[in-house]
């Protein structure tokens, strides 16, 4: 099992799944995606694997200016693009075991891969 966290370290959610991994022994690796953002290629597999970019934002997320506009862009391609740009708009944690992946608090889900 390869497990990446991809979150932020003020995240109360991200803290929460580092907790649960740490818990049951389980080696995990986190990133924090204010210091390193998702390469291309992660982006894009996490989203293919979660369903999309809708997915993966967060419509609670503090630069409501930018959702705003990712919401009104013409074509998926253009909004999963404008959402790779800001990374700020994903929900987290960002949990990914291969080409599994889950977006926010699952344990449910965690506990199926162990």
């Amino acid at each position: 099992m390869n497990i990446q966290i991809f979150g932020t370290n003020k995240c109360f959610d991200t803290k929460k799944a580092q907790r649960w991994f740490k818990e049951r022994g389980v080696r995990f690796q986190m990133i924090d995606l204010k210091q390193k953002p998702m390469s291309r290629g992660e982006f894009d597999n996490v989203c293919r694997a979660v369903g999309g970019w809708e997915a993966l934002t967060d419509p609670k997320a503090k630069d409501q200016a930018t959702l705003t506009l990712l919401r009104y862009l013409a074509g998926e391609e253009a909004k999963a693009d404008k959402l790779y740009e800001n990374q700020q708009l994903l929900r987290t944690p960002i949990v990914r075991n291969g080409r599994q992946a889950t977006v926010g608090y699952c344990p449910e889900v965690w506990q199926g891969w162990e």
